[in-house]
C-alpha cells in the first residue's frame, strides 16, 4: 500500500539550533527526524544556484526524501496590471527550472488577491496567466513537474477549493495543493473541523479532477490564526486556540487510504510537528 510522506516547509529553529546553516543539509536533518519529503522555500525569490538545487536533490534522493518547491509570495496571477501580472510568469518558470534541479515534482504557487476587482474578473485573468504561463514553461520544458496552485488562508485572496479545482481545469499540467489551515482559517474556523470535512475536500478533488489528483494530493497543513479577514498568524501544534486538529486529519487520511505529500508550515517546529502527524497517521494505519 502507497503510503502518505510528512516533511517540513523550510528549515526548523531546530534545524538552525543544531548549527545547520545550509539548505545542503536538509534532507539528511529530515531524514534522521524519520520525515520523508521537504518543501524548498522561495517565498522571498528564487535566489539558489542551479548547483545548489542539484546538491540538494542529489541528497534529497540518497536519502529517500521527496522534493517540492513554493514558489516566490508576489507572484500574482490575477494582478490587474498586465505588465507585473504577465511578470509572474518569469517568476514560475525561474521556479520550474529549479525544481527540475532539485528533483522536485511539483512548485507551489498562491494564485493572487481578489480585493479589488470581481471575483469572476480575478478568476479570467489568472486564467489567462496561466494558459501564458503553460506555452512560456513549454519552451524550457516541465520534465515531471507539476505547478501546484494553492488554497489561500485569507478572504479577499482567490483561493478557494472551487476556484482553485478550476484553475486546474486549464491543464493537466496543473494540480491542486490544499492548505487545510488556510481553509480553516478563511471560514474563521468553521470548515476543516471534522474529519468529514477533511473527506470532501478529498472527495470533491476525485469528483471534479479524478482519483490520481485526490490520492496523491499535495497540501500543507498547520494551525493557522484567523481575524476577520481571514489568515493571520501560522502557529504550532502546541497553540491551545486555533485549529484545525491535526490528529482528525492524520486518523483521516489513514481511513481513507490515501496516499498525500503532507508539508507542515508550522511557525518554527514544522518537522516536530510534521512527525507528530506521521506517528499519529502510522498508528491509524
Amino acid at each position: 500500500m502507497k503510503r502518505a510522506k510528512f516533511g517540513p516547509g523550510g528549515n526548523s529553529s531546530l534545524f538552525e539550533a543544531s548549527g545547520y546553516r545550509s539548505s545542503i543539509k536538509a534532507p539528511e536533518w529530515v531524514f534522521n527526524m524519520e520525515l520523508d519529503a521537504y518543501e524548498y522555500e522561495c517565498g522571498n525569490g528564487v535566489s539558489g544556484s542551479e548547483e545548489t538545487f542539484a546538491t540538494i536533490g542529489l541528497n534529497a534522493a540518497r536519502y529517500g526524501v521527496a522534493t517540492s518547491l513554493h514558489a516566490p509570495y508576489y507572484i500574482s496571477l490575477s494582478g490587474i496590471d498586465p505588465e507585473k501580472r504577465l511578470g509572474s510568469i518569469k517568476y514560475i518558470t525561474q521556479s520550474l527550472n529549479a525544481a527540475k534541479c532539485l528533483g522536485a515534482n511539483i512548485i507551489v504557487v498562491h494564485a493572487g488577491s481578489a480585493s479589488k476587482i470581481d471575483r469572476r474578473d480575478a478568476m479570467k485573468l489568472a486564467s489567462d496567466t496561466l494558459i501564458h504561463a503553460v506555452e512560456s514553461c513549454e519552451e524550457i520544458g516541465f520534465g515531471d513537474v507539476k505547478i501546484g496552485l494553492e488554497t489561500m488562508g485569507k478572504i479577499n485572496q482567490l483561493g478557494t477549493l472551487d476556484e482553485i479545482i478550476e484553475l486546474c481545469k486549464i491543464d493537466n499540467r496543473f494540480a491542486p495543493v490544499v492548505d487545510f489551515g488556510h481553509l480553516y482559517a478563511r471560514s474563521l474556523g468553521t470548515d476543516i473541523i471534522t474529519s468529514d470535512d477533511v473527506k470532501r475536500v478529498f472527495d470533491k478533488i476525485a469528483k471534479a479532477l479524478g482519483a490520481e489528483f485526490a490520492e496523491n494530493l499535495h497540501c500543507h497543513y498547520s494551525c493557522i490564526a484567523y481575524s476577520k479577514g481571514g489568515e493571520s498568524k501560522h502557529l504550532t501544534f502546541e497553540n491551545g486556540e486555533f485549529g484545525p486538529d491535526p490528529v482528525i486529519f492524520a486518523k483521516t487520511i489513514a481511513e481513507l487510504g490515501v496516499a498525500p505529500t503532507v508539508i507542515c508550515e508550522s511557525a518554527g517546529t514544522q518537522d516536530i510537528d510534521a512527525a507528530f502527524l506521521k506517528a499519529v497517521y502510522t498508528e491509524a494505519l
